[in-house]
């Protein structure tokens, strides 16, 4: 059995120490798994010290498999180690170095010592895919802490930790959100419709019955509220615009009356929104000062903020996200994509030349993590990208990221067709708009231009 050696050594401006403990805390190996290769955590016994140990389910493909790890050094601010328990390789060790360079600088180190299965034959196979995936995979982890890290040490006046409760925790954004929260050295309680997991932080609650105990606020620093049925899905019957509508107003009603009760709040509220609140308007640049859209979703969306007005009255900093459309490779817009795009299949929607108001899902993360630290910053808050593009652009980008042709069209009449009103407001409609809240208050975008977003949130 043959061992192959690949090592990925990098410089961060922040402390040992803390570059260490953002490793070591929970929700470091969500934020470190690549989006468009991810991986589901099973079970979990322990954190990173020796003896831990780790069950993940991985894909090959679209093959499912079980990885388990176990950790087999660990030395404080140095380093810690795991070995491959099961899984696809004949052996696998991975070591995590971190190394002091001055008090505010260091450098933290990946090293993979494998060997693949069915030596010689394996390697024949596959030892150039291997170090070429191991490159991708490590480029993508080790730019993802720094940016992390770097964020959460320029925010010198969030008190740590933090206490922050959560509803729609198990969506694309509140998925990405936590792990963010938990490595900066944050707690998350959730609200769940479910049996809830104590354990966990857990908290039931029911909009539809106006169930919700006044005690999960207790000690909250910040409450961010997700929760909502999804939209892009399924043709719009009454049911379904009936179930969008409530799922936004009901809940956000709850929570902004139910805190505005309380004798000591928590100091603010972070709310979901979307930019389909100024409806369809064009090549219109608009900013959180422009008013509301005459369609349906600009109907939900300005009900949706309205429904917190008890909380605005009661004096809790309120912020309204008005979210683009987020791209990630787990979920979402993106997800769709990718399968016609990849098989040489894609291509613009109609003329194309309906604008597209994107962010990646690192600057939402980012975004809101501004938003909560910035004690100014209430109301509307436009989370997309600076830079948005028509829907030709777009498809003519993806598909070179891809490296891919992308030529074909979807006429109009076919979406309206298959999805009707749903079609026309989210597929055919344009919106351009512009973060102005976000660029006057300074925040630094990661990935401000299309072609850098699609390429790390893709691996390419």
């Amino acid at each position: 059995m043959k061992t192959e050696t690949f090592i990925k050594k990098t410089r961060i401006n922040a402390p040992v120490e803390e570059v260490f403990k953002w490793h070591s805390r929970p929700g470091a190996l969500e934020r470190l798994s690549p989006p468009w290769d991810p991986v589901r955590v099973i079970e979990r016994k322990g954190g990173i010290n020796k003896g831990a140990k780790v069950v993940l389910e991985m894909k090959a493909g679209p093959f499912p498999y079980k990885w388990i790890a176990e950790h087999t050094d660990y030395e404080e601010n140095r380093l810690f180690r795991d070995r491959q328990v099961r899984g696809p390789f004949s052996s696998w060790v991975h070591t995590h170095s971190f190394e002091p360079d001055g008090p505010e600088s260091s450098f933290f180190e990946d090293r993979i010592d494998y060997a693949l299965p069915f030596y010689p034959f394996g390697k024949l196979l596959g030892d150039a895919s291997v170090d070429a995936k191991l490159a991708r995979i490590f480029k993508y982890r080790h730019a993802t802490a720094i940016e992390d890290i770097t964020l959460h040490l320029s925010k010198k006046d969030i008190k740590r930790p933090m206490k922050i409760l959560m509803t729609g925790a198990s969506g694309l954004l509140g998925s990405a959100l936590i792990p963010f929260f938990t490595t900066g050295g944050h707690i998350v309680n959730t609200l769940v419709r479910r049996d809830p997991v104590l354990e966990k932080g857990e908290a039931f609650w029911d909009p539809e019955k106006k169930r919700l105990d006044p005690s999960v606020f207790d000690e909250i620093d910040a409450v961010i509220h997700l929760a909502g049925e999804h939209i892009g899905e399924d043709r719009w019957t009454d049911d379904k615009k009936r179930r969008i509508t409530e799922s936004r107003t009901k809940g956000t009603a709850l929570i902004a009356e139910t805190m505005s009760l309380l004798s000591s709040p928590p100091p603010v509220l972070i709310c979901a929104s979307a930019i389909g609140y100024y409806g369809n308007r064009g090549d219109k640049i608009l900013t959180e000062d422009d008013p509301s859209g005459d369609d349906f979703i600009s109907k939900v969306c300005s009900g949706w903020e309205q429904s917190a007005q008890a909380a605005v009255d009661r004096g809790i900093r309120t912020a309204f996200m008005r979210i683009g459309i987020a791209l990630s490779p787990a979920g979402g817009a993106l997800s769709r994509l990718l399968l016609p795009f990849r098989a040489g299949l894609g291509g613009k929607i109609a003329s194309g030349a309906q604008f597209m108001s994107w962010v990646g899902i690192d600057d939402v993360i980012g975004a809101f993590f501004h938003v909560l630290a910035d004690n100014k910053i209430a109301g509307p808050v436009n989370v997309v990208s600076p830079s948005p593009v028509t829907n030709l652009e777009f498809t003519k980008t993806l598909g070179q990221v891809l490296s891919r042709p992308a030529i074909f069209s979807v006429p109009a009449a076919a979406i309206n067709l298959a999805f009707g009103e749903m079609g026309r407001e989210v597929l055919l409609s344009g919106t351009r708009v512009i973060p102005e809240k976000l660029l006057e208050s300074g925040y630094r975008f990661r990935n401000p231009d299309l072609s850098g977003a699609l390429s790390h949130l893709l691996g390419k």
